[in-house]
């Protein structure tokens, strides 16, 4: 249905019903528009009066040339000149307003609109009630409703909120701009709520509102905030790793998850603790450009890949960042198109804005001796970001991380309750063999991504990174006469960071200041992110230890059943 449409049936509508509350009506919830004079759809409208404007002017102006030639008085008007001044000055009004200039806006419609928003003034009380139309009859348009039921107004909402509700609601305000404008970031979630409410119909029970710093997120994290999810975050450990105790938060939903990598943490204690090594640091970016041949692209891959331009490469690379430093660059070639894959140290961040910042300079630099390089992308999917791909696992992409442990026979027996050979020809057979069967991608594991995802939830990594950050290999065999297990996992693309993003919320810091590598490190930059990728190795490491430890003892179930039901009692029915 049209929005004129729309409008003139609330009026109708507000008109015939009787009024609420003994009388009194509700604010508006929608302005009488420029566009709702008459009953055509809307494009018919601008048609007209358009037309009813060009017309009339044009007759004005030959009347007049012919009144100058005979000498006849201006001022002296007949009826169809007075007509054609009406008409002229009402598609005047009509066009201007329409097309939103808010003080001629506010002449035409008997209720003010975001200019009043924008000064942020009450409405006149009796000017907002001579032209208000009840929500309670009548909803903004009832197919945004499920139930075909009036948006309740919330009590708690002031009038000046109101007004700039039913203007996000009406569509004349978008809902982007509230921070902004109101320069306040609760209210403007809280207006943003508010406003969804009305159009969906739905009340948002159990999203809670307060108790958010929402200033905090404002460019960085999310927009159009309506609320928070609340998320249990338990702690694993303490997981001894390389001489240091760590416990480590664990944001999750899955019952067991905590618990069983508890249980990898007391054996790995129990044994000696476990020992980490960062193989390579270094996050990737890939664009792709593309040139007038395969000639030309080879000469460019050739021209990237030679080691005398390296050196004058980086410096340009480098100018990005105090902290961004070029390592490497691989290409690849597909037909004229080439993807340049650009490695760099990032610091103590993730890094993906400081390598894209640096592969731009880069790009920049090339064009002025390739002028005939398009780029196409600043990402060309080469890198890899987000997706599993077979160059992260064999290059690795952020940290690459081995970390292992030996566990003695006597743990292994009585903590997670099975033996050394049963557990070797698990893995073996579960996560080596069982996963190259299923044509598995850095899969080799048993749940990596269970431990990785709680930790990036906690400790606010990008949880989509999971993908590529849970690429993982897990080894176990007998040392020590057959006595002992030696446990490692290799993870080659652990993608996270200690400043920046998520990790500066306040429940994220705090969860990053619990494992002691909060923000940047002063002493050697990079030091608190290669700590957080160990410290997720180890959590890994023990998750893999109790997971398949439960699998040789055929525990598993018992114990979800055990930790994800709850059992309820039913009640006694008396006897028959």
């Amino acid at each position: 249905m049209d929005v004129r449409q729309r409008s003139l049936q609330r009026l109708s509508s507000a008109a015939a019903a009787p009024s609420v509350a003994g009388g009194a009506r509700r604010p508006a919830d929608a302005l009488v528009q420029a566009s709702d004079v008459l009953p055509l759809p809307i494009r018919y409208t601008n048609f007209l009066f358009s037309g009813v404007f060009i017309a009339s002017l044009v007759f004005l102006m030959r009347r007049w040339r012919e009144k100058v030639r005979s000498s006849v008085p201006l001022h002296l008007l007949g009826l169809s000149e007075i007509l054609a001044v009406v008409g002229v000055i009402a598609s005047l009004v009509y066009l201007i307003s329409f097309f939103g200039i808010a003080f001629v806006q506010s002449i035409v419609s008997c209720h003010d609109d975001e200019d009043e928003f924008l000064l942020s003034a009450p409405v006149p009380g009796p000017a907002a009630a001579a032209c208000a139309i009840s929500l309670a009859t009548d909803p903004i348009c009832p197919l945004l409703y499920t139930d075909n039921a009036a948006p309740r107004k919330d009590p708690e909402v002031t009038a000046e909120d109101e007004e700039i509700i039913s203007s996000v609601v009406a569509g004349r305000t978008p809902s982007y701009v509230l921070e902004a404008r109101l320069g306040d970031c609760r209210r403007a979630a809280g207006i943003r709520r508010e406003a969804l409410r009305r159009i969906t119909g739905r009340a948002l029970e159990g999203l809670p509102l307060d108790g958010f710093d929402y200033a905090s997120i404002m460019g960085q994290c999310c927009e159009l905030p309506v609320g928070y999810v609340q998320l249990p975050v338990g702690v694993a450990g303490p997981l001894v790793l390389d001489g240091r105790e760590h416990y480590v938060p664990m944001a999750t939903t899955e019952g067991c998850l905590v618990a069983s990598t508890s249980r990898g943490c007391k054996a790995i204690a129990q044994s000696g603790g476990a020992t980490s090594v960062v193989l390579r640091d270094g996050m990737t970016r890939a664009p792709v450009v593309r040139l007038p041949s395969a000639r030309r692209a080879a000469e460019l891959k050739a021209f990237l890949e030679e080691p005398n331009n390296f050196e004058t490469i980086a410096l340009v690379f480098n100018r990005s960042s105090r902290f961004a430093r070029l390592q490497a660059i691989h290409c690849a070639l597909a037909g004229r198109n080439l993807y340049m894959r650009f490695s760099c140290s990032t610091g103590d961040a993730m890094g993906m804005n400081m390598v894209s910042k640096g592969v731009e300079n880069v790009l920049g630099y090339l064009q002025n001796d390739f002028q005939d390089m398009d780029v196409i992308s600043i990402s060309g999917n080469f890198c890899s970001d987000k997706k599993p791909a077979a160059v992260n696992w064999i290059e690795g992409r952020g940290k690459s991380v081995v970390c292992e442990a030996i566990i003695k026979e006597e743990v292994v027996k009585k903590v997670l309750k099975t033996n050394t050979s049963a557990l070797v020809e698990l893995n073996m057979i579960k996560n080596l063999a069982g996963s190259a069967v299923a044509g598995s991608l850095g899969g080799f594991n048993a749940h990596a991504s269970n431990i990785v995802s709680a930790i990036y939830i906690a400790t606010g990594q990008d949880p989509a990174q999971n993908v590529e950050s849970s690429h993982c290999i897990t080894m176990m065999e007998a040392v020590n006469g057959g006595k002992d297990l030696h446990v490692s996992v290799t993870m080659p693309s652990i993608e996270v960071g200690t400043v920046g993003g998520g990790t500066q919320l306040a429940s994220q810091a705090a969860c990053l200041d619990l494992l002691s590598v909060k923000g940047a490190s002063l002493e050697s930059p990079g030091a608190n992110a290669r700590r957080l990728a160990a410290i997720v190795a180890g959590a890994v490491l023990a998750g893999e230890l109790s997971l398949l430890s439960a699998l040789a003892a055929g525990q598993l179930v018992q114990s979800h059943m055990k930790y994800n039901r709850s059992e309820k009692i039913s009640p006694k029915l008396p006897p028959e």
